[in-house]
């Protein structure tokens, strides 16, 4: 390979990766695999010049300012990125070439949270926006009303200063982070890999109680503007700040000479892993803020500051065994369970091995010696097998082709590498399962939530799906034992499960949880069979022939029915009173939007997206999430944004909420 097809090559590997990790807050790489990437097309750029382009990744700070997030502000002070620093050798020469110019400079050297940057405003002591860093040279997000939702952000500062500007990093804290993890893994929703792109992601949510619940923190690090008020040095200004209430970075060191630079960034190094918080390195910044503006920035970078990046801690240890565990929808997970080992601070004993795949790609055996690191300073990763040291006698590792649970068949997820248990009635699962089935798309029994299903299998009222039916007959049981709450709240939830029964059968089919039928699918296949008898009874040729269902599902379908089990439980449903034929006459219906597709966006003037979408789905029709050239209406109310401006572009028409109830008339 050609050093120009080198460059380019990593010019868009580095874009996709920026994108991945400032724009979708889910990246796919370590930051010191980023790092490597980044040092090298800098070397390549530097030493053939010839090639330098003005859109390169390495002239650029990150993300973009996303207009779905919020309002974009333009920013009065640019939120630059720094240059970084992988070695002392870097370090020293920072140093020196600042001390070549300014002789007393002194440096602050500060703990590099790994976080989201944000700039607060404040008006006459009062906070008046919040701005993620967006681009960070013209447009940020404005994220105000969720900022005000951190406990670290003061609203109203100890001064009614006329104006000041501060930059800082919301993060959030090891044992927050894994609360929400942990509340996410419960509902079945898939998790956040760190704690960066957790906070990334709460600070972009549309609801501020969120951002509250998932308690995220906040360190101040920089005033960017200030009026009514000067400051000789950052040291300064810092302490000034935490005398308004604002939290500051902690242990920040003033430092004179380049061993003392050097020593501070080991001193933080060596503390990391104690730290209630995850940082990503040191930041090294001239104190003095005349000397600031003197060495002043490049485009991209302060030319006063560099951000050190520590190498990621990594330790030898043996496999004991690999254990695994049935997740709530199913999910079979290895775990490598190994001779306990410590790793920034804390000590690690186990490592998910996620899928065959991964276990495929390591080739890891019971007794291996492997290398672990923790992703991001937090996660712990098998990172290599030390294949060298294998013992004599080893056997590839594969999952078992039965549940450990419940001992059904298990089967390989065609959407991902996992293995589930195909056994919707898999003690393991069965909390998702009477979730998905009572849940708003489903059987939508109101009030129905995860503590009462949770404490109700606890107390053994709940064994399957179709027990739900029959709590009634324990009604004064419940009120007695408290398990729904008093009278009043035990029989709230009786009367939604009995109003539950006279559902259509589409929710119903939903609520089964049968492979790939989900809401759309159910609502075909009511389309077509008058009954869940109807349904039962269906051959693969019939199935096939409707929109929606696939061979796969088709096959899921004609698999659920045959299980005993299953059945077993369909007609204690039955029995119960649950509603099994359709509700609507077929043969009578009103198909006028079959074959077409909509696309709903904005906010119509009287009625809900959800009830438009029934509209619409009632006369046959399709709702999509997505504009495409499959799309034929896009159904626009106000602020109807990107998805109007898509259809504009590929010609497709635009109708009002108006439009279509003129055309159901």
């Amino acid at each position: 390979m050609d050093i120009k097809q080198e460059i380019e090559q990593l010019r868009e590997l580095i874009k996709y990766h920026n994108d991945r990790y400032y724009n979708q807050d889910d990246p796919e790489i370590s930051d010191y695999e980023y790092d490597q990437l980044s040092l090298r097309l800098r070397k390549l750029e530097q030493e053939h010049p010839e090639f330098e382009r003005s859109d390169s990744p390495t002239q650029k700070i990150g993300g973009i300012a996303k207009r779905e997030a919020g309002v974009l502000v333009k920013h009065n002070v640019p939120m630059l990125s720094l240059q970084d620093a992988f070695n002392k050798e870097e370090v020293f020469s920072f140093v020196e070439k600042i001390k070549r110019e300014r002789s007393d400079s002194v440096f602050s050297v500060e703990r590099k949270i790994d976080g989201l940057s944000v700039a607060l405003r404040y008006q006459d002591g009062i906070l008046t926006a919040g701005i993620t860093r967006g681009d960070g040279i013209t447009y940020g997000e404005d994220v105000t009303e969720n900022v005000k939702m951190i406990k670290d952000v003061k609203t109203k500062l100890r001064e009614e200063i006329p104006y000041l500007e501060v930059r800082g990093e919301v993060y959030m804290k090891t044992e927050d982070f894994e609360a929400v993890n942990d509340r996410l893994e419960a509902a079945g929703k898939k998790v956040f890999a760190n704690p960066r792109n957790c906070a990334a992601g709460t600070l972009r949510q549309l609801d501020p109680s969120v951002v509250k619940e998932r308690k995220l923190s906040m360190f101040v690090f920089n005033i960017q503007e200030v009026r009514g008020k000067t400051f000789s040095s950052h040291s300064e200004s810092l302490e000034w700040l935490k005398k308004q209430g604002l939290k500051i970075i902690e242990g920040y060191k003033l430092c004179h000479t380049a061993e003392e630079v050097w020593e501070a960034i080991t001193e933080i190094g060596e503390t990391r892993g104690s730290l209630p918080y995850e940082i990503d390195g040191a930041v090294i910044k001239v104190d003095n803020l005349e000397d600031r503006d003197y060495f002043g920035a490049t485009s991209k970078v302060p030319r006063w500051a560099i951000a050190y990046k520590y190498p990621p801690e990594q330790k030898e240890t043996k496999v004991k065994e690999i254990r695994l565990t049935v997740g709530r929808t199913g999910r079979i997970t290895p775990t490598a369970i190994f001779e306990p080992i410590r790793l920034c601070g804390t000590n690690v004993e186990k490592a998910t091995l996620h899928n065959q795949d991964r276990i495929d790609e390591l080739d890891i055996r019971i007794g291996d010696t492997i290398i672990v690191r923790k992703a991001g300073e937090i996660i712990p990763e098998v990172l290599s097998v030390v294949k060298e040291k294998r013992p004599e006698g080893t056997l590839p590792y594969k999952l078992p082709d039965t549940c450990p649970s419940c001992g059904a068949p298990t089967v390989r997820d065609e959407n991902t590498a996992d293995t589930k248990c195909t056994n919707l009635n898999c003690p393991a699962q069965l909390t998702q399962h009477i979730l998905n089935f009572v849940g708003r798309n489903a059987m939508d029994i109101k009030g129905f939530g995860e503590a009462y299903v949770d404490i109700l299998i606890k107390e053994g009222y709940l064994k399957d799906i179709a027990d739900i039916f029959y709590l009634k007959n324990y009604r004064d049981e419940l009120i007695e034992k408290g398990l729904i709450g008093k009278e009043k709240n035990t029989d709230k939830l009786l009367k939604a499960i009995e109003d539950s029964k006279e559902n259509d059968i589409d929710r119903l089919i939903t609520g089964f949880g049968i492979r790939n039928i989900g809401k759309q699918a159910a609502g075909e296949l009511k389309k077509h069979f008058q009954s869940i008898h109807d349904l039962q009874n269906s051959s693969y040729e019939e199935l096939i022939e409707i929109n929606d269902v696939g061979d796969i599902s088709a096959r899921a379908i004609i698999e659920f029915f045959q299980n005993e089990e299953n059945r077993s439980i369909l007609a204690k449903m039955e029995q119960a009173g649950v509603n099994f034929n359709s509700l609507e006459n077929n043969s009578n219906r009103d198909n006028r939007f079959e074959g077409l597709t909509f696309v709903i966006t904005g906010t119509l003037p009287s009625l809900g997206r959800s009830e438009m979408e029934a509209i619409i789905k009632s006369y046959g029709g399709k709702v999509s999430s997505s504009v495409s050239k499959k799309t034929n209406y896009v159904i626009a109310g106000e602020n109807a944004g990107s998805k109007l401006t898509k259809a504009n572009e590929l010609g497709i028409t635009v109708l009002t909420e108006q439009d279509i109830l003129d055309r159901i008339k």
